[in-house]
């Protein structure tokens, strides 16, 4: 597969703060449909390489590609808009909003904006949505697990239940792509697990590409197709998770190792 046929692709991705070099000539490569991990310590650049593939950062130097289209330039709201979606460590819920709401707000978002727009300004709530939106709505909901708790007003829900929520808001604008912050950082065993089957179905099912920071490294290989690592703002490792995993270089930035030189005793 070649760079112009995958979904995401960062070249060369550079980031000087003053004197500080936060990233380094980075590359990332996302093909459509795949799960695909960022990691690396505390301080390695992850958020960095995020807040440039979103829009948030510009870069110093450096390209991304989204679907073939360079968007070094664009915001974040005209990246939506062109399919890259993103959720966010702290998912921030409306007060007052069914979690069934939150994501009739997400699919407005994308079939009927001056309909949102209308609700939002009036304050008088959502409007009755429509047969389509219905079967939208429910479908997503279905795949989301969240059918017994639909009805309930979304803050104060349990963590696990708001990162779903986040998860199934992002996918409701219809991404080609989906940038995912941290996605299992608080949540236990089950609900990571529950969290990590909605990934896989928006994948296969929908060909929704999926980029994870993630610290929960036993998660990152043992769902995603790829792995990229960077540490001190340099990318060191990219590969099958088997391939990344014995890395030598990997191995010294997560576990303290010296990396073995070949021919020179250990």
């Amino acid at each position: 597969m070649t760079g112009t046929d995958m979904r995401l692709r960062a070249d060369g991705i550079t980031v000087q703060f003053g004197g500080l070099t936060a990233l380094d000539k980075v590359d990332l490569e996302v093909a459509p449909g795949a799960i695909c991990g960022l990691v690396g310590p505390n301080g390695a650049g992850k958020s960095t390489l995020f807040a440039v593939l979103s829009g948030l950062l510009r870069p110093t130097a450096g390209t991304v590609w989204l679907d073939g289209e360079d968007i070094t330039g664009l915001p974040t709201p005209a990246r939506a808009r062109r399919g890259l979606a993103r959720t966010f460590q702290h998912p921030e819920l409306f007060s007052g909003l069914t979690i069934r709401e939150h994501l009739i707000l997400a699919d407005r978002m994308r079939y009927n904006r001056r309909r949102l727009w209308g609700d939002l300004v009036t304050m008088g709530g959502l409007r009755r949505n429509t047969k389509a939106e219905r079967e939208r709505i429910d479908a997503l909901i279905q795949q989301l697990g969240l059918g017994p708790v639909a009805g309930r007003p979304a803050v104060g829900v349990p963590l696990g239940i708001a990162r779903l929520i986040e998860v199934g808001r992002a996918l409701a604008v219809g991404p080609s792509v989906v940038l995912l912050d941290e996605p299992s950082s608080g949540l236990d065993r089950g609900e990571t697990e529950a969290l990590a089957a909605v990934l896989r179905s928006a994948s296969e099912a929908q060909g929704v590409a999926l980029v994870l920071v993630e610290h929960d490294v036993d998660l990152v290989f043992s769902m995603c197709s790829t792995v990229t690592v960077i540490d001190f703002g340099v990318r060191i490792a990219c590969g099958a998770p088997a391939t990344v995993r014995s890395d030598p270089a990997v191995r010294a930035a997560y576990l303290g190792e010296e990396p073995v030189t070949p021919g020179v005793p250990a």
